[in-house]
C-alpha cells in the first residue's frame, strides 16, 4: 500500500497506523445530565480502524452547555460514562481524544436555569438555537469579568483532568465553529478593550491560556487544538484572518501541542467566509502534526499529504455514515451516503445501524 494516508505517523504522545481522522461530529445521543450511553459507546468503537477518533464537543462546566443532548465532562458520572466508552474504543483496538467545549455567547437561558450567558462582550450571534422549550433567537451575551476568566480557564483544565481519568489518549480544544475560545479570537465577537481584546496578540491569549491550563492538567503531547479560520457559522468574521490565525497557529507551536486541526472548505460552502485561504500560512506557523478538514475526499487527502499540505485529513459525514470508512478507503469501495433525518435524532438509527462492507 503506497497511499500516503496509510502510512503510519507519531502524533505527541501516539503514534497512529493511518492519517484518516473521524472529526469531532455533535450527535446528540447523551442521557438528559450529559452522561454518555453504551450507545454512544458502540458509536465510536465501531469506528475504531480511524488513526484517531475525536469525540463530539463536550462541555466543561455548567455554565458551557447549549446543546440538546450534549454529552458533558464535569461530573464524576460522565466521566464513569466516558470511561465505559474509551474501553470499547480501546478493546477494538482505536485511539480516542475528547474535544473540549463551552458554547459561550451562543448558549441560552433555556439551558443556564435563566442566566445569560457569557462572552467576551456583550455582543449578540445573528440566529436561533434549539433549547428544552424550542427554537429561540441568540440573546446578548453577558460579557465575562476580567477577574471571572481564570475560573473559565481552570474549567478547561479540568476537562483534560477528567478525560485523563476517564481513559482517553488525549484532548482537543474546540477553537473553531463559533464557540467561546473563537469568539475571543476574532475581533467580530471580542470588543473588550483590556488585556484579552484588540490587538490579536491580546486575542489570542484566552486560546493560549486554556492550551496552557489542559497542558498543566495533562501534558502537551496529549493536547490539540481546532481552529475554523474563515468560518462563518455562528455569526462570526475576523477583520484580518490570516494574521489572527497565525499568530494563533505560532503561539501554540510554541506549546508544541500534539496537533492542530484547522477546518477550511474549499470555496463555495455556504457557511465559510470567501477570501484566501489561510491554511497554508498556519501550516508553515505551526510545527507540529497538521490535521486538515473541509471537503476532502479519499483522493484529494491522500495528494495533500504527499504534497505536505497536511499530515493527516479529518473527515466528518464520511465516518458518520461509514463505520467502516477506513476499510472502504483501503478498497476504494463506494461509500454509504449518510441520512441528515438522523443527525441529531436519538437511538441508534442512523447512528450505530450504517451497513459495512462485510
Amino acid at each position: 500500500m503506497h497511499d500516503p494516508l496509510f502510512r503510519p505517523l507519531a502524533v505527541g504522545a501516539l503514534t497512529l497506523p493511518n492519517r484518516l481522522v473521524m472529526a469531532p461530529m455533535t450527535r446528540g445521543r447523551a442521557e438528559p445530565d450529559g452522561t454518555p450511553t453504551e450507545l454512544i459507546a458502540s458509536h465510536y468503537a465501531q469506528r475504531a480502524a480511524a488513526g484517531l477518533l475525536v469525540t463530539e464537543a463536550t462541555p466543561v462546566s455548567r455554565d458551557g452547555v447549549g446543546w440538546l443532548g450534549a454529552p458533558g465532562v464535569y461530573t464524576d458520572r460522565h466521566v464513569e460514562g466516558w470511561r465505559r466508552v474509551t474501553d470499547a474504543v480501546h478493546r477494538a483496538g482505536g485511539r480516542i481524544f475528547l474535544q473540549l467545549w463551552h458554547m459561550g455567547r451562543v448558549s441560552h437561558p433555556d439551558f443556564l436555569d435563566g442566566a445569560l450567558p457569557v462572552g467576551p462582550s456583550a455582543v449578540a450571534a445573528k440566529g436561533e438555537t434549539h433549547t428544552p422549550k424550542g427554537k429561540q433567537p441568540y440573546v446578548t451575551p453577558r460579557a465575562l469579568a476580567l477577574e471571572e476568566i481564570p475560573r473559565v480557564v481552570r474549567a478547561y483544565g479540568d476537562g483534560a483532568r477528567r478525560a485523563k481519568d476517564a481513559g482517553f489518549d488525549g484532548v482537543e480544544i474546540h477553537g473553531a465553529n463559533g464557540y467561546l475560545v473563537d469568539q475571543f479570537l476574532r475581533d467580530g465577537s471580542n470588543h473588550r478593550t483590556d488585556g484579552y481584546g484588540g490587538s490579536a496578540r491580546n486575542r489570542t491569549r484566552f486560546l493560549v491560556e486554556v492550551a496552557e491550563a489542559a497542558c498543566a492538567a495533562w501534558s502537551p503531547d496529549r493536547v490539540a487544538m481546532r481552529l475554523s479560520p474563515r468560518g462563518a457559522y455562528n455569526d462570526m468574521r475576523d477583520s484580518d484572518p490570516v494574521a489572527t490565525f497565525s499568530l494563533a497557529a505560532e503561539r501554540l507551536s510554541a506549546l508544541r501541542l500534539a496537533y492542530l486541526h484547522v477546518v477550511e472548505p474549499f470555496e463555495g460552502h455556504m457557511m465559510w467566509a470567501p477570501g484566501e485561504r489561510v491554511s497554508p500560512s498556519m501550516r508553515r506557523a505551526f510545527r507540529g502534526p497538521f490535521v486538515a478538514n473541509g471537503g476532502y475526499d479519499a483522493a484529494r487527502a491522500s495528494a495533500a499529504v504527499e504534497q505536505g499540505e497536511a499530515d493527516l485529513v479529518s473527515f466528518g459525514l464520511p465516518f458518520l455514515a461509514n463505520p467502516d470508512f477506513v476499510e472502504r478507503v483501503r478498497r476504494g469501495a463506494a461509500l454509504n451516503a449518510p441520512d441528515f433525518s438522523t443527525l441529531y435524532t436519538p437511538g441508534a438509527k442512523g447512528y450505530v445501524d450504517y451497513p459495512t462492507l462485510s
